[in-house]
């Protein structure tokens, strides 16, 4: 639903004449932002977005390349002029002053009253010192930047619901931690990576990654501001598809649920260390996203006696109505992948989850790694570029970082949160509805609208190849039961041979045949 400029509502009249200075704004997130701000609040005077020269392209050179993604389609159809209000600005929030140069910090400081930090290395993987440098020193110096601004209105800070782990209920609060930031941040500074990497699990206990606890240590720098700058802190869960903006399905990473989503689709994998009883903690990218703004501009608009006395925090979590088992994910995950199957898959989609490290590590080692290490000498053989292992190595980094969550039960307040949907108008329920819209999510029409999302957007694989698809699904579904006769006969033969049955069975025959005569 886009503003037609005559009839403002609460939440677009507070974007009306704002300059907003975005970091991330190239992420999966940060992208949609974007789009959903220049489309439903297209009155704003104009968006700053921090960006670096990427792979020998400018800044302006990415932007264009952004806009040719189907996300832009409905701007560039209804409302291409609001485009031009997206003005790339070099910098690195790696950079003290975010690497701006004397102009661009002059004209940021003076122009922009709207921030969204959402610039963050995402890499569960990701080393200490760059984890650090990243998503805690990074904010630190968005922070300092925002000091200087002449008429800051708001400042929302993108973090995780996942950034204090070690609570058993996270409430919408900042919590202590055993490290101070600014030693953290010091440390980081002058140690090298290798010797940081040595004392970096001490560090993080009890966090799963330095994603977690980078985050957690940048949401106290956000916390002692609160004082002095209009500031809050979003947490979302896992960031799932879009549900219906500005596409439906949206997604431009194999990140997260859509990976494995697409892994187990492919039938590369195989089987998964979670319980499926649990819930599953996703959020459509469209509902966050929608979330960010409206927190926007609550915060905004607070008067001094009504701002809280601690800085506001918000758990952008799915209603509790609306949450599934991972059980549920699996096996209407998997119905949806024979229904719409991806192109050139390795095995039949038939993969499993389990609570029991044993199962798992005994489906790695048959399911994942023999028959990768079976493709990659026949590609040697053939005189081809060996690739399998590398991806089950891949694929197995990423499930050993996912089991972290997929084997926990969580448990979100989100009082604030929904707090905010109730002070919005009906017209602004209707633009930027995540409360509302959350009860109206059909959940299999989701699912499918996700494997299809990942399907066009990450694979680039047409919806016209289902066809062809669906017969290569069958071929594997043969051979895979082929297969499974094959290596269950092969089992009892062994067994057979092993214990030498047939001179048992013999024996006893012979034996059954004298009792006989005898009687």
């Amino acid at each position: 639903m886009s503003d037609t400029g005559m009839n403002l509502s609460p939440v677009q009249e507070f974007y009306k004449g704002q300059t907003i200075f975005i970091t991330g704004g190239t992420g999966f997130m940060g992208k949609v932002l974007i789009e959903k701000l220049l489309y439903s609040c297209s009155e704003l005077k104009e968006i700053l977005i921090l960006m670096r020269p990427k792979r020998g392209k400018v800044p302006e050179a990415r932007l264009e390349d952004m806009f040719k993604l189907p996300i832009f389609n409905r701007i560039k159809d209804e409302k291409p002029e609001v485009l031009k209000k997206l003005v790339p600005v070099q910098g690195d929030v790696t950079f003290d002053c975010l690497g701006l140069s004397g102009e661009q910090m002059t004209r940021v400081c003076r122009d922009v009253s709207i921030v969204f930090h959402c610039a963050a290395t995402l890499k569960l993987e990701a080393n200490l010192k760059d984890a650090i440098d990243m998503n805690t020193t990074g904010t630190k110096r968005v922070l300092d930047l925002c000091k200087k601004f002449e008429n800051l209105k708001a400042l929302v800070h993108l973090s995780t619901a996942f950034c204090n782990c070690d609570q058993e209920v996270m409430r919408e609060k900042v919590y202590d931690c055993p490290h101070n930031p600014d030693d953290i941040m010091r440390m980081a500074e002058w140690m090298d990576a290798k010797a940081l990497d040595n004392i970096t699990p001490g560090l993080l206990t009890p966090h799963p990654n330095t994603y977690t606890y980078s985050k957690r240590l940048a949401e106290i720098l956000v916390q002692r501001e609160w004082p002095n700058m209009p500031v809050a802190i979003a947490r979302p869960s896992i960031v799932s598809p879009s549900w219906e903006e500005p596409v439906q399905g949206w997604v431009d990473s194999l990140n997260g649920p859509i990976g494995v989503m697409v892994g187990g689709g492919k039938g590369v994998i195989r089987s998964m260390l979670c319980d499926p009883d649990n819930l599953s903690e996703v959020i459509p990218v469209d509902i966050a996203i929608n979330s960010l703004i409206c927190i926007g501009w609550r915060i905004g608009t607070w008067t001094e006696t009504a701002r809280p006395k601690n800085v506001p925090v918000f758990n952008i979590t799915c209603c509790e109505s609306k949450k599934v088992t991972w059980r549920f994910v699996l096996d209407e995950g998997k119905q949806l992948c024979y229904k719409y199957p991806f192109e050139a898959g390795l095995w039949y989609p038939d993969g499993d989850m389990t609570t029991s490290k044993f199962v798992h590590t005994y489906k790695l080692i048959f399911y994942h790694w023999l028959p990768a290490y079976l493709i990659d000498f026949l590609m040697l053989c053939f005189g081809q570029k060996r690739f399998m292992c590398r991806i089950q190595t891949r694929i197995s980094q990423g499930l050993e970082l996912l089991q972290f969550f997929t084997t926990r039960k969580w448990d979100f307040r989100t009082e604030q949160f929904y707090a905010v949907g109730k002070q919005l108008s009906d017209r602004d329920l209707e633009i930027f509805s995540f409360t509302v819209l959350m009860d109206e999510i059909d959940l299999l029409e989701y699912m499918k609208r996700s494997l299809l999302g990942g399907r066009q957007y990450c694979l680039k694989e047409p919806l016209t190849s289902l066809p062809k698809a669906r017969m290569q699904l069958r071929v594997l579904y043969c051979l895979d039961r082929f297969m499974k006769f094959l290596l269950l006969g092969l089992f009892f033969w062994a067994i057979y041979r092993i214990f030498d049955l047939k001179t048992f069975f013999e024996n006893r025959s012979g034996d059954n045949l004298g009792y006989l005569k005898a009687n």
